[in-house]
């Protein structure tokens, strides 16, 4: 089983999954690249996976759909373009021989999505959409710091070495804002280098780890006391036992973050 990372537009990547003789793919949001994927792989798309509804992540369904035949789904509180299976947290999806379980990760959007395969190629898999990226996570366009705080406790609590395959390739803006959170962070600090010297190469930085995120990324560390006095010297107002509090401190920052 082979996992590509097919990029798109200025940096998305649509995840393809295949077997050499069919696939899946996540959140395509241009149905071009897939196409010429499937098209230079001599493969069929059986599959196609949706996380969330922005049009960088659905804008290629339709196309695909009816060039291909393949299944759609996408989450049940989402307007996504019709037909597709709706799934909510406890639903499953087989497809190419491979298990997903649907879990809701509401934050960036409402009803926002992740699929997680337990057993891929020995080790988890997880399409987290723009939910959870290296060293980040996704703006609160429509959820609430709770929710987001709660939906990254979900993700982090998966096994350390889940592959972590992010929608976007936002890592070394993310790490730049991490430093500023954790500067003394040793992990942090050689990772930086490490995907400093994948960028220059122009490879991905993706698929990361959960272990990894779990050392590295801010947002899965608003309650070390490191993280949350930060927080506070960004906001004055923020409790440093509040890790909502902490968590929506971060993400302001990040918004304002240059």
């Amino acid at each position: 089983m082979n996992l590509l990372p097919l990029p798109a537009f200025t940096d998305n990547y649509i995840w393809m999954l295949h077997d050499g003789h069919q696939a899946i793919v996540v959140d395509p949001g241009d149905c071009a690249p897939v196409l010429q994927a499937l098209k230079r792989l001599g493969v069929q798309l059986q599959a196609i996976l949706v996380t969330h509804h922005h049009a960088d992540h659905v804008g290629g369904v339709d196309a695909l759909r009816e060039a291909t035949g393949a299944v759609v789904y996408g989450p049940a509180r989402e307007r996504i373009p019709e037909p597709l299976v709706r799934l909510a947290q406890g639903d499953t999806v087989d497809a190419l021989g491979l298990h997903f379980a649907v879990i809701d990760v509401p934050g960036h959007t409402a009803g926002h999505i992740a699929y997680y395969c337990a057993a891929f190629d020995g080790a988890p898999l997880l399409f987290c959409g723009d939910t959870l990226f290296s060293g980040g996570c996704g703006r609160l366009f429509e959820g609430t710091p709770a929710q987001m705080l709660g939906s990254l406790d979900q993700l982090a609590a998966l096994p350390g070495d889940t592959r972590v395959c992010c929608a976007h390739e936002y890592t070394l803006s993310n790490l730049k804002f991490a430093r500023a959170v954790e500067p003394g962070n040793a992990a942090l600090l050689h990772y930086t280098t490490q995907c400093e010297a994948l960028r220059a190469g122009h490879q991905p930085t993706l698929p990361s780890n959960m272990a990894l995120e779990r050392d590295i990324n801010p947002f899965l560390r608003t309650r070390q006391p490191g993280v949350a006095h930060a927080a506070q010297a960004f906001d004055a107002q923020v409790h440093q036992d509040d890790a909502v509090a902490v968590l929506a401190a971060l993400r302001q920052w990040k918004n304002e973050f240059r």
